[in-house]
């Protein structure tokens, strides 16, 4: 199987996110073989739900690196999270990784779910 290393990840992290993962990543012991999978799955209140988890790479990913973090991303996921910035928020009102994603037709109150 090939590592397949695209220039421009179809997904950005922000400063924030890139902290927390990395942190996450050193509390954790997770190994360099696993990279944070981002991807869909049908379901939510809206349709579709974000996947986001350490993960170890599979057949059909594309791999992509931002800032140190290997992303594995399968390759039909690209069409519904091109463009989508993940974002990290530790304030009183919100915590946990939000999406901001451009291809979402609508999204439910929890930001988790959305349709396309």
């Amino acid at each position: 199987m090939s590592t397949e290393h695209t220039a421009i990840a179809p997904v950005s992290l922000t400063q924030g996110a890139i902290k927390e993962l990395h942190k996450l990543k050193d509390q954790q012991e997770i190994s360099d073989d696993f990279g944070l999978r981002v991807g869909v799955e049908g379901g939510g209140c809206s349709g579709m739900s974000y996947i986001l988890g350490f993960d170890q790479k599979k057949e059909g990913d594309n791999e992509y690196e931002i800032e140190g973090i290997r992303i594995f991303m399968n390759k039909a996921h690209g069409l519904y999270l091109a463009g989508m910035e993940i974002d990290f928020k530790s304030g009183l009102d919100a915590r946990g990784f939000t999406f901001n994603n451009p291809n979402a037709t609508s999204t439910c109150g929890c930001g988790s779910s959305f349709s396309a």
